[in-house]
């Protein structure tokens, strides 16, 4: 059997339902989730490293970067072939893709979470946690990146992307499916991801806005961001890539103030061009200094212009990083 480490971080796959007040708490250690499914030391030798007990709001960059730091230096150790670690799914993609921009292993690695506490008798952690193993078990899995498994879907951690605020099928890649699946213990790859791509560091800016366009908005939030001091801004412009004039002026102030702006789209999946011409469109951005990225969603794009900017502050370089 494979030896495989587990590094629980918290989130419901954690929780159990607080009698007194009805809500879902955390509550279980990584011991005794591993108590409660005892088939998967049937499938791997399995090592236990308590991170934390965090709900998937309370990550928070640096968390991250100490997750990663964790991996980055057990993925190493000879008698480890994979790892898993469970999150909460508010920020799972999140975690997971700054995992993957930092972290250079062939092999695997997978982050899973769960829709439903321990108390629900359709709770989808052990499932879960036992398609994990398998996948760590299949030679198949090796340079593949991050990998996100809920509901027997495997995905990229660069692609995926919560959809759903409750189902158990939540986490999808909209732009180019799924990487593959589990079913009844087998594992089956139908392609590889996208994009691989890592960065050598150990430091990250996490000192990163990220605003969403809307209808008539104007420069207010912009110009409160580049004065509060922000350091990076990550903007989900409408469509392709094209914002109000209003905003346009601000993402314009943003820049005169030295600080990278990053484009994306709000809509929930395809890329940001410079096609268009008119006032506050792709064009006049990326003339102005704008720099593009291709499908990542606003939440990835800030994790990687955070990771970016703790490698250099040069606006040629952060643009050859995303484009």
């Amino acid at each position: 059997m494979k030896n495989v480490l587990i590094i629980f971080t918290g989130g419901t796959f954690s929780m159990k339902i607080d009698e007194k007040t009805g809500a879902a708490v955390p509550h279980l250690s990584g011991e005794d989730i591993m108590t409660l499914i005892p088939q998967a030391r049937s499938i791997a030798n399995i090592e236990i490293y308590n991170y934390g007990n965090y709900p998937g709001p309370h990550m928070t960059p640096e968390r991250m970067l100490e997750v990663a730091q964790l991996v980055k230096r057990n993925i190493e150790r000879p008698d480890i072939d994979g790892i898993v670690i469970t999150h909460g799914t508010d920020t799972l993609e999140e975690t997971a893709y700054f995992i993957d921009l930092i972290v250079k292993t062939e092999k695997p690695i997978v982050v899973i979470g769960s829709m439903r506490t321990s108390s629900e008798p359709d709770w989808d952690g052990p499932r879960n946690l036992l398609d994990a193993l398998r996948i760590i078990d299949c030679d198949n899995s090796k340079n593949m990146g991050v990998l996100v498994c809920l509901n027997g879907e495997i995905n990229a951690a660069s692609e995926v992307t919560k959809t759903h605020t409750e189902s158990v099928e939540t986490f999808h890649s909209l732009n180019f499916g799924a990487l593959g699946f589990v079913d009844r213990g087998r594992v089956i790859f139908n392609r590889i991801p996208y994009k691989l791509e890592t960065f050598e560091t150990d430091k990250i800016n996490s000192n990163v806005d990220l605003l969403k366009v809307y209808a008539g908005m104007s420069e207010k939030f912009f110009k409160f961001s580049a004065d509060s001091g922000a350091e990076g801004l990550v903007v989900e412009a409408m469509g392709v890539g094209n914002v109000p004039p209003k905003a346009f002026e601000g993402i314009m102030y943003a820049l005169e103030k030295k600080i990278p702006v990053v484009l994306t789209s709000r809509c929930p999946a395809g890329e940001t061009l410079d096609i268009y011409g008119y006032e506050g469109a792709g064009k006049l951005l990326k003339k102005a200094g704008v720099i593009f990225c291709d499908f990542l969603n606003g939440q990835k794009a800030r994790i990687k212009l955070i990771i970016a900017l703790g490698i250099t502050n040069d606006k040629e370089r952060l643009r050859a990083m995303f484009e």
